[in-house]
């Protein structure tokens, strides 16, 4: 197993910054190139016709910071990572918030993009997270879509 860069996995209710955490990455003598990702929470839910009143992010702490490391780890095994970043927030979240940022660092931008895409569809597909989307009809709570699953397919040897 390759030695790759100590992740930084945050799972908390607390928004984040941005520039403070790709900065985080900036400083590796080796690293030439950091792609980082942000996804925030849409108006509209899944299917639904009326706007979102909140999305409701649970989760097991423990269990999800253990997954997150791991598939961490996944990337900097597959691709020369100088470092990882997975923050994700969890609790009550409105339209417009920031859910959660991967951020990956490398010498060259391929693998800082490949990396970061590979999270990315982890995160939409494995993580131990669940969601719910609460709007003034009601709530759902919100499944892995196909094109999520299958465009982690991409990633399986």
């Amino acid at each position: 197993m390759a030695e790759g860069p100590t992740p930084r996995i945050v799972v908390a209710e607390a928004d984040f910054d941005l520039g403070t955490e790709a900065g985080r990455l900036e400083d590796g003598p080796d690293t030439g190139a950091v792609v980082t990702f942000t996804g925030r929470v849409r108006d509209v839910p899944g299917d639904a016709d009326a706007s979102l009143d909140h999305m409701l992010i649970e989760h097991y702490p423990g269990m999800t910071e253990r997954a997150l490391t791991d598939m961490a780890r996944q990337a900097a095994e597959r691709w020369p990572l100088s470092g990882v970043t997975i923050i994700h927030r969890h609790g009550r979240l409105a339209p417009g918030d920031r859910i959660m940022m991967v951020a990956t660092a490398s010498r060259h931008r391929d693998a800082a993009f490949d990396a970061a895409a590979f999270l990315m569809d982890y995160l939409k597909s494995r993580a131990p997270f669940w969601k719910k989307e609460v709007t003034a009809d009601g709530a759902i709570w919100v499944d892995a879509r196909e094109t999520d699953e299958a465009a982690l397919d991409r990633w399986i040897d």
